[in-house]
């Protein structure tokens, strides 16, 4: 999920298109699990840099890797349609609990990575999902990116107080981002004289 630039907010979605006649829509999910829509007391929908717009649940179901959404207030295909490209927010205040040990991504966007030697990596800036495991996109100073799979392996240490996550990457991973080879440089070929390709023929 990702911090939302209205205050208190935070993303768990985008409205993607409508589904149906009576107002039922799709939307990419950016929450771990798809409980959480029938664990928070509302949902916000939001138009660009809009105010967020608050709906209840009436009703929601998981639909070919997306979430099947239905919300007080949006009856039909053309309000549905109204709603196509908005972020789907919740209230801080109403996400779930945590285990002990575990965060949420919004709250992770701005900490400095380092490795365990205290390195300096970059800043977490941003994420994306993929079947397998979130993707982390951390900025160096040089200003390149780093792809980091954000799996247990290579997430040694999360410590929010200190806006500081600790990485293991594995071998050669940085090198890749950070130390690219420079492009080998082509060998250009010689052209035959006009006088050997009359020699040949």
């Amino acid at each position: 999920m990702t911090h939302n630039r209205s205050k208190g907010f935070v993303a768990v979605g985008g409205v993607v298109k409508p589904h149906g006649i009576r107002g039922e829509f799709c939307i990419k999910s950016y929450a771990d699990s798809p409980s959480l829509f029938s664990r928070v007391g509302a949902l916000f929908l939001q138009d660009g840099s809009k105010s967020p717009q608050p709906f209840t649940v009436r009703s929601w179901r998981e639909h070919k890797g997306l979430i099947l959404l239905k919300l007080q207030g949006v009856d039909d295909r053309n309000r549905a349609e109204e709603i196509r490209g908005w972020t789907v927010l919740v209230h801080e205040d109403d996400l779930p609990d945590l285990e002990e040990g575990e965060h949420y991504l919004y709250q992770m966007m701005g900490c400095r990575v380092v490795l365990e030697d205290g390195t300096v990596v970059g800043v977490l800036e941003n994420f994306f999902e993929t079947a397998e495991q979130d993707t982390w996109v951390i900025a160096s100073e040089e200003g390149r990116e780093v792809l980091l799979p954000a799996v247990p392996e290579f997430v040694v240490d999360v410590d929010l107080d200190a806006e500081v996550i600790t990485i293991d990457p594995p071998e050669g991973l940085l090198d890749i981002y950070l130390n690219p080879e420079p492009p080998k440089k082509k060998k250009k070929r010689k052209r035959p004289s006009g006088r050997q390709k009359a020699e040949g023929k």
